[in-house]
Formats: structure tokens, C-alpha cells, sequence
């Protein structure tokens, strides 16, 4: 021990001590001690500039002793330095708000974090353009990078990079079909990846065999807290080693050693540079609330060669549509002011950063995340502190045993922590759960001036309303929901202990409301555009929340059921406000918008102007009419304006209003058109920016006279006999309020009588008939002429009830 110690000694007097900059929330001038490492140094040298250090972990080791006692900044040359294990940080590497601790790269970007390894393989011609290696005994390889661009695993259908929206960017109903199994000598270790029936995520399975029939077997399917099964046509299987037959496709034959690899043509593999991936996660911090890892940055890496993790992601949210792993490039347990500042996160196989359980106070900064297996930046925290948790959709409370208490019971979760300055994007390219952010169990996370586009699924995502107190501010982020459906480029739930409350007195719901989301959260001076659902999705009892000052470019403002949303001074495009099954006494506010389009309601019938405030908006339409119908029906806009508003430039996306505009008669306020997204230059020279739409009045389309066959009068009058209900064919919005897809549609029962033979039977006002003794019926006719088919047989009638499907069987 004393050896060691005159070791450590000589060491720090080896530093170099001068003035640094430590970039930790402030700027703070102190003296400080320099260590160094290089890939050219040894873990036997002291650690000086002219002596460097080969590894971070032994610079760790020798910090640890010196952390707390004087600033320390660890500097990295460039080069790739490929870690044998995860490197961690405990508490005992913590600096101090007077002493922080900095690992950073000498050039950003210049020194690569990996968590693989390079292979130099003797290639031979196999057949067909295959080329063939042997490969290390025992190696297990879960992702191949030529020339730093990662490879795809030998799959079906063929990757196809055009396809954007198609789910896996080539699909097939027959992907593992016993047809096309037949052809696979041994399938096992391979996997399927499909899409959720109603495409509200995916499933991932790994491939066991077939069995004595020929059909494929597997395990998995838990991705997704939704369950429903798979999707019947947007399904991929991959690591089948008879589907290699594309340029950039591989194969690892492990039991034989051998790696089977296409080239495109003009590769040579002599000369080209092969790495494998071996870790999960790179760098971990792991502290607890008792003992945080402390003050610690880490700025100007690039991250690569993380494995996928979707066969793991296996932990179900509350009562979300997310499965999770808690893991990634980063993890960062029990920490306290830890910053992540100016790194590139680089084809990543799962989660770029998670922030997991108590953390405080971390930055994630300047970064630039992209094509990630998984998530971007994610904050989850601990079930546990959740008051009265349920996981999966349907699980509900009852009101005589329900907590009562506002806000978490432990502070075991992330909070006052911030993604800023940061370029996201190509999220989702495994897993089709994602976000670019993902909040969940937390309290007071800011997303500020962030890039994101290219999302299978959301761009920022809030799971529910524990516990609020999030901002959302000067994001861009579009081009999202691209593989999947009924989603936003935001989204949320609130899916607390008041939702779907049993035995709940009407008149409290507004209250215990707030007992989960205990802080308002802001959205604001940000620009959304989604083509593929909403540009903002409020959706499942999402409470408290402000959104002003926001420019929406496509898909509109959508606000199903919750409380006291207010939502002023927007610009929606196009589009307008979607709200959706609205409690009577929500207290919205809606008011001071300019919108191009009438409110489109999803199961509103009757008028809630008593319990929210939608008023003095601008609509910029060509059918007044149309929209004052609609705002009557509800209550609605008796003091709403239609004008033009007089937009400054939208070809240049300046949708301000000129100084002349009626749009200020509403109390509408410009706010700025040009400061949304990324403002690092480095980022924002490279980040994309939204197509931007032309306002277009669209005008109601000309009435078809009826054909006299099937009036729409007379539809309503036969259809609403059956069986004592009225029926309505499934449209429009009301594929999303009912948790319907479009593809497979229904018949809504929206009325019917208490001693009606339906209510006798079992069925219930707002069930969706799908289907009738096993045929799909789309339409009140279809339904009608399905049951006159029947006969004097039982109707046995698969339903959907709160977005739940059942069967019904209704004997003659």
C-alpha cells in the first residue's frame, strides 16, 4: 500500500496544473491538473502530455484518489479506443462544484469510444458474390461495420432505403411463412420483427426452430405493452442464412466460425476496415440518491459499436404502449450534475443515453444522436414512487383505494435535467417503440433548441403525467411517425391513477387530475409538422399542460380526453384542433389561435362550452359555414373571427402576421419564425429543416346527391332497428378516439335503447362490430346483409369496447 501511494504521488507530480474552462452548467475559471491519454500511450506512464496514458479506466483509477481535491481535466488524443469493458463511474470518482472532473476529447469527434472490435479476415469467394472468413472461435457478433457504416444482418424482404414509410423499409405478410421456411435449412437464432396489429409500435421474436409441420417457432413479443399480436403484413425476418442475396448483407455461422458477407461492387475486402460489436453500453454511472456520482462532464467523444437490445427490452411502463430496457450507450444511475456535452452518438444498436431512476440535474448538450436502434435521450424513473402504478392499458383503479396524496412517493426518479442545443435523428431504426426523447416517471425535463426528424415513431414522447413540470421550447421536429400510426411528432398520455377511475364521483375528476401531474407542463416556440398523425398528440387523459407560441405545419393540435389543457397564440397550417372524447368540465381553454380548418370532434355530440373555453380564435377557411356548424353543435367560437390573417412570408416560413392583421382583434401576438431547432453551428450547418406548406383553402367538396338505393336518411333508420341500436360506419377521426386501424375498420354503436335486444345481450353504446360469425364487416350495410346471412345461427360478434377487442355471442 505505501508502495502504491509513492506510486500515485509521482504520478500527479507528473500533471501539468494551469487555468481551464470547466463546462458544467456555468462557466468557472480555477486552477486545474491535466492527465493524458493517447492510443499511441501506456497504462505504465504517469499520465503527462509527453507521457500519456493507453485507457480511460486507468485515468479513472489514477483521477479517483485526486477527484474532489482539484479540478481534473482528462484530455484524449484522437483514435479509436476500443473498450474491453463497459467503463464505469462510481461515486468515488465524483469531483465537486468547486473541483469538477472533465473527460475530453482533445478534437471533437476526434477520439471514438468503442465498444467493439476490429477483425483483419482472410476473405475467399464462397458463391453467388458471397465472400467467406473464418472469424475468431466463440465470437458472437451482433452487428458488422464496414468503413464505419453498419451492415444489415441477411434478412427478408430486401432493405430497400427509399421505402422511408414502410415499416422496416421492405415488409412481407410471408416473411417466416411455412412456404417461404421451407427453403431455410436451419432457422434458428434468426428473428422476426412485425409491426403491432394497429401499427402502435412493433415486436421483435427470436426464431427457436420449426417444428415436425414446418413452421417456424419463436419466443419474444414483448416489446410492446399493448398486446395485441402482430401485424398480418408488416413483418421482416433477419439472420436467415439462406435470405443472403443483397449487396451490404451478412451472415455469422457460429457454430462453424464463419462470416458470410456480399460486398457492393467496387468493395474490396483486403482493404476495407471490419469491426464488430461486442458491448451493450459503454460508459455507465452508477450512484444511487444516498451516494451520487458527482460533477462529472464528458464532452467530444463519438460513440459507437453498441449491441442491440430489443430482444430485452422487456419492462412495461405505466399503462403505456412502451416496453423498455434500461440501458444504452450512457446509463447513468444516481447522479448528480453530470454532464454529457458535444458528443456524436453513432449508429448505436439501442438507446443512445438513458437516465435512469434518481439523477438530478444532468445536461445532455450539443450532442448529435442519429440513427439509433432504439431511443435518443431517455429519462425513466422508478415504478415504485408512482402512488397506486398499473401497467398494462386495461388495468384500472378503484376510487375507495387510491392514494390521495399529490405527486411521488420516493424521489427515486430523473429531475431538472436538460436536452439542449442538440441534432437528433434516425431514431427507431430496430426498435419501432421510440422517441427521440423519452420522458417517463419524471419531473422537470427540459427539451430546448433540439433538432429531430427521421422517427419510426414519436420525436418527443411524454409516457404520462408523473409529475409534470416539463418545457418544451424552440424545437423543430417533424418527419416523424413514419413506420407507425396514430401518433404525434409530439405525443403524450396521462394515463394516472384518475383515468378510467372506478366508482370516481363525476365531479372530482378534475382534481385528482392533478394528483399525478402536480406541475404544468409548457410546450411552446416550436415548430411540429407530422404527416403521419398529429403534429401534437394530447392523447389518453394527458393533464396540465400550456401550448403557445407554436407554429403546426401539417396534421393540427389534437386534445383527447384529459384537464385543464390551455392552449393560445398558435399557428396551425392547414389543419386545426382535433379534440377527442373531452370530459364535461375539463377546463380547456382554447382560444387566440389562427386555424385553417373546422374542429374536428371524435365522439363530442353535445355542447361543452359549459366546461371549456374555445373562443376568439381566427379561421382562415372557405367554407364558414362548415365551421360554424361544427362550433355550434359544441358551443363553441361565438366570438371567433373569419379572416385572412396576413402572413409576412410563408415560402419562407414566416407565418407572423403583418401589422394590419385582424389576427390581433383575438389577442394573437407574433412570436418569433426563425429560432426553432439546433442553434450550435456545427449542428445546425448539417440539420434539415420541414417542408414548408403553402396555406390552401380548401373548399367543402360538392354533396353527391344520395343514389336511391341507400339514401343516407334512410340508412340511419334501417340501420338504427338492429336489434334496438343505432349504428354509424367507422370515419375519419373516429379511427383513433375508438383505438381502431383504418385498415380494418367497423361499425360503431353510438345509441341504444336500455331494454333493447343488443343492451340484453351484452353490447354497450361506443362498441365498434368488426367482425360477424368470422366476416369483416366495414359498413352499417355490410353489417346488416352479414347478419341477414346468418339465418337462425347464433351471431357470434367480435368487438372492440375501450379499445380492447372481445367476442360476443348472440343466440337466436
Amino acid at each position: 500500500m505505501k508502495k502504491d501511494n509513492m506510486q500515485q504521488s509521482r504520478v500527479f507530480r507528473g500533471w501539468k496544473f494551469l487555468m481551464v474552462i470547466i463546462p458544467i452548467f456555468g462557466s468557472v475559471a480555477m486552477a486545474g491538473t491535466e492527465l493524458y491519454v493517447s492510443p499511441a500511450g501506456s497504462d505504465t506512464n504517469l499520465g503527462s502530455q509527453s507521457k500519456p496514458l493507453a485507457s480511460l479506466a486507468k485515468a479513472r483509477d489514477l483521477v479517483r484518489s485526486h477527484a474532489g481535491k482539484d479540478a481534473v481535466t482528462v484530455n484524449i488524443a484522437d483514435g479509436i479506443y476500443y473498450l474491453p469493458e463497459t467503463l464505469i463511474f462510481s461515486p468515488e470518482d465524483s469531483g465537486t462544484a468547486e473541483f469538477p472532473v472533465v473527460y475530453r476529447a482533445e478534437n471533437e469527434g476526434g477520439a471514438v469510444l468503442s465498444g467493439g472490435s476490429r477483425l483483419n479476415l482472410k476473405w475467399s469467394a464462397y458463391k453467388d458474390g458471397i465472400f467467406q472468413a473464418k472469424t475468431p472461435q466463440g465470437l458472437e457478433i451482433d452487428q458488422v461495420f464496414l468503413d464505419g457504416s453498419a451492415q444489415r444482418m441477411a434478412r427478408y424482404p430486401n432493405y430497400d432505403a427509399k421505402k422511408k414509410t414502410d415499416a422496416y423499409q421492405g415488409y412481407s405478410a410471408d416473411a417466416f411463412s411455412k412456404e417461404r421456411a421451407a427453403n431455410w435449412a436451419d432457422p434458428t437464432g434468426g428473428y422476426i420483427h412485425a409491426m403491432h396489429l394497429h401499427r402502435w409500435g412493433g415486436y421483435h421474436y427470436r426464431i427457436t426452430g420449426k417444428d415436425a409441420k414446418g413452421e417456424v417457432t419463436y419466443e419474444g413479443g414483448w416489446q410492446n405493452n399493448r398486446q395485441m399480436g402482430m401485424h398480418k403484413k408488416f413483418r421482416m425476418v433477419e439472420n436467415i442464412f439462406e435470405e443472403l442475396d443483397a449487396p451490404g448483407e451478412w451472415f455469422h455461422n457460429a457454430k462453424t466460425s464463419t462470416l458470410y458477407y456480399m460486398p457492393a461492387p467496387g468493395v474490396d475486402l483486403t482493404k476495407a476496415k471490419l469491426e464488430v460489436v461486442r458491448l451493450r453500453h459503454l460508459v455507465e454511472f452508477q450512484g444511487s440518491q444516498e451516494k451520487p456520482v458527482k460533477q462529472i462532464a464528458i464532452q467530444g467523444f463519438t460513440l459507437r459499436h453498441t449491441a442491440r437490445t430489443f430482444m430485452d427490452c422487456k419492462e412495461p411502463l405505466l399503462r403505456s404502449d412502451w416496453a423498455i430496457y434500461r440501458g444504452g450507450a450512457f446509463l447513468l444511475t444516481g447522479t448528480e450534475d453530470v454532464s454529457l456535452l458535444d458528443c456524436e452518438f453513432d449508429q448505436v444498436g439501442g438507446n443512445a443515453i438513458f437516465v435512469n431512476n434518481y439523477n438530478r440535474r444532468v445536461q445532455v448538450k450539443g450532442c448529435h444522436i442519429h440513427d439509433a436502434g432504439a431511443s435518443g435521450v431517455c429519462f425513466v424513473g422508478d415504478p415504485k414512487a408512482v402512488r397506486n402504478p398499473r401497467f398494462e392499458y386495461k388495468e384500472v383503479n378503484d376510487f375507495s383505494e387510491i392514494d390521495l396524496t399529490p405527486g411521488p412517493k420516493t424521489d427515486n426518479y430523473p429531475a431538472d435535467s436538460i436536452v439542449e442545443d442538440c441534432l437528433i435523428h434516425g431514431i427507431g431504426t430496430v426498435e419501432k417503440q421510440p422517441a427521440a426523447v423519452q420522458i417517463s416517471m419524471a419531473q422537470g425535463i427540459t427539451v430546448r433548441d433540439v433538432s429531430i426528424y427521421d422517427c419510426a415513431r414519436s420525436g418527443i414522447n411524454i409516457s404520462e403525467g408523473t409529475w409534470g413540470g416539463h418545457l418544451i421550447e424552440g424545437c423543430d421536429v417533424f418527419d416523424t411517425v413514419l413506420e407507425t400510426s396514430d401518433h404525434g411528432s409530439f405525443n403524450s398520455w396521462g394515463r394516472d391513477r384518475f383515468w378510467h377511475l372506478n366508482s370516481a364521483p363525476a365531479g372530482k375528476l378534475a382534481e385528482l387530475s392533478l394528483l399525478d401531474a402536480v406541475k404544468t407542463s409548457v410546450i411552446r416556440n416550436s415548430r411540429w409538422r407530422c404527416d403521419h398523425g398529429w403534429d401534437i398528440d394530447l392523447d389518453d387523459g394527458s393533464s396540465n399542460y400550456d401550448i403557445y407560441n407554436n407554429l403546426l405545419l401539417a396534421k393540427g393540435l389534437k386534445l383527447r380526453e384529459g384537464f385543464r389543457r390551455h392552449a393560445w397564440n398558435n399557428v396551425i397550417i392547414n389543419n386545426g384542433l382535433h379534440p377527442h372524447v373531452w370530459y364535461l368540465g375539463n377546463g380547456d381553454e382554447v382560444h387566440g389561435n389562427i386555424l385553417m380548418s373546422r374542429h374536428r370532434p371524435a365522439r363530442m355530440k353535445r355542447p361543452n362550452a359549459d366546461a371549456a373555453r374555445v373562443d376568439k380564435n381566427l379561421f382562415y377557411v372557405a367554407n364558414e359555414s362548415q365551421v360554424k356548424a361544427t362550433s355550434k353543435t359544441l358551443g363553441w367560437d361565438k366570438n371567433s373571427i373569419f379572416a385572412k390573417p396576413q402572413f409576412i412570408d410563408p415560402s419562407k416560413g414566416d407565418f407572423a402576421v403583418k401589422d394590419n392583421s385582424p389576427a390581433f382583434e383575438i389577442g394573437f401576438k407574433n412570436f418569433p419564425m426563425d429560432q426553432f431547432g439546433v442553434k450550435k453551428p456545427a449542428l445546425r450547418k448539417i440539420a434539415r429543416t420541414p417542408i414548408l406548406p403553402m396555406p390552401v383553402l380548401t373548399k367543402a367538396k360538392a354533396k353527391r346527391r344520395p343514389a336511391r338505393k341507400a339514401p343516407a336518411a334512410k340508412q340511419v333508420s334501417k340501420t338504427s332497428a338492429w336489434l334496438g341500436a343505432s349504428l354509424q360506419t367507422l370515419a375519419g377521426e373516429e379511427f383513433s378516439a375508438y383505438g381502431v386501424s383504418k385498415e380494418d375498420g367497423g361499425v360503431i354503436l353510438i345509441a341504444l335503447a336500455k331494454n333493447s335486444v343488443a343492451a340484453k345481450k351484452g353490447l354497450k353504446e361506443g362498441d365498434v362490430v368488426q367482425e360477424v360469425n368470422g366476416q369483416a364487416v366495414r359498413t352499417s350495410d355490410a353489417l346488416l346483409k352479414a347478419c341477414g346471412r346468418v339465418g337462425n345461427k347464433a351471431l357470434t360478434l367480435k368487438i372492440v369496447r375501450q379499445q380492447q377487442s372481445q367476442t360476443i355471442v348472440i343466440a337466436k
